[in-house]
């Protein structure tokens, strides 16, 4: 990931001044005294964010200077140190809770997609994120993601074109929404189909969907269509499960799928607990 992008600088410009304000009422006790200090993690998981902890310090003053002693998604466990910091004692506590903040919620994700992951390891199934993100975070929790093991879904809406309820009705049905986006659409642009009943798995396929995303279709259901999928489409095709609770994925990957999308590690992880003491 590219940590030096407009966007991002502007972001961290943007989230650190949504804690310092007019500046900090504290830098008057610290003088111009230089400090250090080390992030240490009190519970198990996957650790993200070093390079874009890296980078907000060295926004607030280029004099801070930061060690990363972990790479990103790596597993930790309660008491490892992460990083080690040196420099102004004022930049080091104006920046250390946006800083906190960021790692502890990214480290959430890959900690929680590592754990799903791990449950899908040996069926060549892959776990992949959605759109459901935090606005503004979107990039960086689906980095967090793919620390944690997971794959990429689309980014946004102009990465790929996915065919919902809303748009299979509005448009008078599967065949003709796929028609009618492939005929606005740049030719390497795909074109998924999300289809909640077997009917409809089936006639997307045989519009030219380049995936189909089966909603809420259980295991059984979906180890008796998919090789019916795979019948009808010789050129291949994605199939991809959502709707999946954490506990099923492995009857789920045992159901010859590609893909298994979930929102969870975003909407359902908790921070990862770190701290930042003083040496």
């Amino acid at each position: 990931m590219d940590w030096q992008t407009p966007a991002l600088t502007h972001a961290l410009d943007r989230w650190l001044d949504e804690d310092l304000g007019r500046g900090d009422l504290t830098a008057a006790a610290l003088q111009d005294r230089q400090g250090e200090a080390h992030w240490i993690v009190k519970q198990n998981g996957c650790f993200c964010g070093g390079p874009l902890v890296k980078r907000l310090f060295q926004r607030l003053d280029p004099d801070v200077q930061v060690q990363l002693l972990v790479g990103e998604g790596a597993a930790v466990t309660d008491g490892d140190r992460v990083l080690e910091l040196a420099g102004p004692a004022t930049a080091l506590v104006a920046g250390e809770r946006t800083a906190l903040n960021l790692a502890m919620h990214l480290s959430g994700v890959a900690t929680a997609t590592a754990a799903l992951v791990a449950d899908l390891e040996g069926s060549g199934v892959r776990l992949a994120d959605t759109r459901k993100t935090t606005p503004g975070l979107r990039v960086l929790e689906k980095y967090a993601v793919r620390c944690g093991g997971g794959v990429n879904h689309r980014m946004g809406l102009d990465d790929a074109a996915m065919l919902k309820e809303n748009h299979i009705a509005w448009a008078g049905g599967i065949t003709s929404a796929i028609e009618a986006v492939r005929r606005r659409s740049p030719w390497p642009a795909s074109v998924i189909v999300e289809a909640e009943t077997e009917a409809q798995a089936i006639e997307a396929v045989q519009a030219g969907a380049n995936g189909v995303l089966l909603d809420e279709f259980t295991p059984v259901q979906l180890g008796n269509l998919v090789p019916k999928l795979r019948q009808l489409c010789s050129t291949g095709v994605v199939l991809e499960a959502s709707g999946v609770q954490p506990q099923e994925l492995k009857a789920y990957a045992a159901t010859g799928i590609d893909l298994i999308s979930t929102s969870a590690p975003v909407t359902r992880s908790s921070w990862l607990d770190i701290s930042m003491r003083f040496s």
